[in-house]
């Protein structure tokens, strides 16, 4: 068991605590910010303290802490503060549902968020700052370089790569073996066979919007 400082007072904050309130044997005990956000004396019921002074209030020897950011600035800024917290003696824990299936013989990095359904085939390696939200298949001895965010219901086929500093939206999908450049963001329902630049955009074709509303007007054959 660990007693936990939780980075944030957003909604992931709030979820990483429900989280490691009812799916671990971890303890949060307090949250904190940078100075310039502290705006309450308490989240959810526990004490937020200033970044810059938290090691006072929960010396690291006794505390664990968890970054809870999302992918601002392509996870850069999750990452800076993941190095500052290093910086200041914490070991960063991670989250691994109990309902995820994680087959691979390699742990997951530091202060790697894994939600539920999530499925982990075997010789997968995942590196530090990892994100996994829920429903996604990371497939056989794939890659996943540090500090990636990667959203729900997300194909990685086998034997994949992906570079650090990524965004993958939901429902995207990589063909077997494709590498992704580190800062790529691959958008929602997007299907990538092949090798991705680094520091790209990819997104699928966009729907369009029919004008009629009447399902009468559509004359389809099937």
């Amino acid at each position: 068991m660990a007693r936990v400082i939780v980075f944030g007072t957003g909604d992931v904050a709030q979820i990483v605590a429900y989280y490691f309130e009812t799916d671990s044997n971890h303890e949060v005990v307090a949250f904190t910010v940078d100075r310039d956000y502290l705006t309450t004396a308490t989240y959810e019921g526990r004490p937020v303290v200033p970044f810059e002074e938290v090691e006072n209030h929960f010396p690291p020897s006794k505390h664990h802490m968890f970054i809870a950011l999302s992918y601002a600035d392509m996870n850069r800024l999750r990452a800076r503060k993941f190095v500052q917290a290093k910086a200041k003696g914490y070991q960063l824990i991670s989250y691994v549902s109990s309902r995820c299936t994680y087959l691979s013989k390699f742990p997951p990095g530091e202060n790697c968020l894994i939600f539920e359904d999530n499925t982990i085939q075997p010789f997968v390696r995942i590196g530090d700052n990892v994100v996994l939200w829920s429903g996604n298949h990371i497939g056989h001895h794939s890659i996943i370089h540090p500090h990636n965010f990667i959203s729900s219901h997300v194909v990685v086929s086998g034997r994949c790569e992906v570079g650090s500093y990524c965004f993958i939206g939901v429902n995207a999908t990589l063909g077997h073996g494709v590498q992704v450049g580190e800062g790529a963001l691959i958008g929602a329902g997007s299907v990538v066979t092949r090798d991705v630049e680094p520091w790209s955009v990819y997104v699928p074709p966009r729907s369009v919007r029919l004008e009629s509303k009447k399902s009468t007007d559509f004359n389809f054959k099937l």
